[in-house]
């Protein structure tokens, strides 16, 4: 039995950036976005697109009924990608809010919860 197909008439889906840097807290938020797309939460997106200004990425985040960028430390990479790029309109945080701190936060499963947590709510809110 083939399962049914989705409406495709449902609101545009939440888009999830994450900051993907070399750094231990970038692990982490990368980790934590894979986490929630997989949990049905929204869905992860690609960032470099949005930095390379690629069209279809462009309009596909236009669309987004809501926006959540995660940025591993202060310098906020993912926040400013998205700023540069037009968008003013989503919900930030960066994991120094969460005491995760760069160079001292291994990925390890309770640190990548604990963003998970955190981003939950800010989708909700």
């Amino acid at each position: 039995m083939k399962p049914p197909e989705s409406c495709a008439c449902s609101a545009a889906p939440a888009l999830i950036f994450a900051c993907s840097g070399a750094a231990d807290v970038g692990e982490i938020s990368d980790r934590a976005a894979r986490q929630l797309t997989q949990a049905g939460h929204g869905k992860m997106y690609c960032l470099a697109g949005v930095g390379g200004r690629v069209p279809g990425i462009l309009a596909t985040v236009a669309s987004a009924r809501k926006i959540l960028v995660i940025d591993g430390c202060a310098t906020a990479c993912g926040k400013h990608s998205l700023e540069q790029a037009g968008f003013t309109r989503f919900e930030h945080f960066i994991l120094p809010e969460l005491g995760l701190n760069k160079g001292s936060s291994a990925a390890t499963p309770e640190h990548i919860q604990t963003v998970v947590s955190h981003a939950v709510q800010r989708l909700n809110a």
